[in-house]
């Protein structure tokens, strides 16, 4: 959206309306609040929890608490407003005509982060599109600077046209390039998915709250350079890359945007085609903020956003739950933690939860072994018998597979292989003279 000034100073106000169920508490709202305004770079001049007892249609706040947020404006010099919440258009302009100063919500707050971040051509698409439909949400017939009648000369707007329909038609008209031009990418997605199928290499999607360390712990694994901030949304554009995890275990690697409490449903539909890689991702690392005091809240919005895209987190078996930053944790509490994940988990999934430091590394050996150990059990048994002095093929088994029983005999070696269809697909091409049984070949008796 770019109209916040970086440097700006800027006042954050979270409303707290009484019988509003929240994920977190206030101040923890306020500090996240905090957090995605320092994201866009403005100064916080001042922030506080403002409770409301009842919404008020025209301006949210009572005309107290408005007339307290001007003056304390004027007395910290402030030029922003954030408000922590879902404003109405209504309520968004009766606050910039008391206040006298731009206000934005928490979706537009959201967006300017991501409109700052979006690097690619996909990403500025989707940030696009999230903003015209906000902007559209922000037409409304009580803006009369809007309401102007247009004569029509035909290249503009119809005889009696107002400025309102002009805008309003001319934002649809973008919405519906932008959502044709993502279904193309979408399609080009569905086409690199199929390509990287054939490698075949699996698909590691990490996922989590904001600033939870999945760009630390991405970086920590391949070797990369990927944004690494102390910032809410320092990663917006998905990042793949091949990687080895181990001599005999390559994988791609994508690291995804996180999210944050009651993220704007524009945002997750306008960014569904990013996300859809989490979705035909072979493993799924849900990276947590383990140090953090709402940890526990913030696993639960990642967990609604994941179900929003089908995918149930306790009953998922691709599903990693990492705990990080166990570095800044006693070991007592870490041990808690990874016991209270596990209770939670499907019996199939109760041990894939860890804890390690993405920033030291401890543990990261741990969660390579397990990626490694999901992959080998899906391999598919299969027998071999091969003609003595052939010992090139026999390493090649070694190098690819799992030996699971090995018998010399005089003129042959049968070998029993854990092998994955992949590895299975490149021996029969390699080695067409040789065949993989499915069952074990009868061993011939002796004469």
């Amino acid at each position: 959206m770019g109209e916040v000034s970086r440097g700006a100073r800027a006042l954050v106000v979270c409303p707290d309306i009484r019988g509003m169920a929240y994920d977190l508490d206030a101040q923890s709202r306020l500090a996240e609040a905090e957090g995605l305004a320092l994201a866009i770079g403005v100064v916080i001049a001042e922030s506080f929890v403002l409770p409301v007892r009842e919404v008020r249609p025209n301006l949210l706040f009572g005309a107290g608490q408005v007339d307290n947020i001007r003056i304390a404006c004027e007395q910290d010099e402030v030029e922003l407003v954030v408000v922590d919440g879902a404003l109405t258009p209504i309520q968004q302009r009766n606050l910039e005509d008391k206040l006298a100063r731009k206000v934005i919500d928490r979706t537009g707050l959201i967006l300017e982060i991501f409109g700052a971040r979006a690097q690619t051509a996909e990403g500025k698409l989707q940030v696009e599109l999230a903003a015209l439909q906000y902007q559209r949400s922000r037409l409304v017939r009580s803006w009369t600077h809007l309401e102007r009648q247009r004569g029509g000369l035909g290249f503009v707007g119809g005889p009696g046209e107002s400025q309102l329909e002009i805008d309003r038609r001319l934002i649809d008209t973008r919405i519906d390039r932008i959502r044709k031009d993502l279904e193309q990418v979408r399609r080009t997605r569905g086409l690199h998915r199929k390509a990287r199928a054939k490698v075949p290499y699996p698909v590691v999607a990490l996922v989590g709250y904001t600033n939870a360390g999945k760009s630390t712990l991405f970086n920590r694994l391949s070797g990369a350079s990927v944004r690494a901030e102390d910032l809410l949304f320092a990663t917006l554009d998905p990042t793949m890359r091949a990687i080895d995890l181990a001599p005999d275990l390559r994988v791609i690697m994508s690291d995804t945007v996180g999210f944050v409490s009651n993220l704007p449903t524009s945002l997750v539909e306008a960014f569904r085609a990013t996300l859809e890689e989490v979705t035909a991702a072979d493993w799924i690392i849900h990276v947590r903020d383990a140090a953090h005091a709402d940890t526990d809240a913030q696993r639960q919005d990642v967990e609604s956003v994941l179900k929003d895209l089908g995918i149930e987190a306790d009953e998922d078996t691709r599903i990693i739950e990492v705990l990080n930053k166990s570095d800044q944790l006693d070991p007592e509490d870490v041990g808690t933690m990874l016991a209270a994940a596990r209770r939670r988990k499907s019996a199939d999934t109760r041990d894939q939860v860890l804890a390690l430091s993405a920033v030291t590394g401890e543990g990261t050996g741990d969660l390579t072994a397990l990626i490694r150990r999901l992959e080998r059990a899906k391999n598919k048994v299969r027998y071999c018998r091969i003609p003595q002095g052939q010992g090139d093929i026999v390493n090649w088994l070694y190098q690819h597979g799992d030996i699971l029983e090995r018998r010399d005999e005089a003129e042959e070696i049968e070998l029993t292989i854990s092998m994955t269809d992949a590895d299975i697909a490149r021996f029969e091409s390699r080695f067409p003279e040789l065949a993989l049984a499915v069952e074990k070949p009868h061993t011939q008796p002796a004469e």
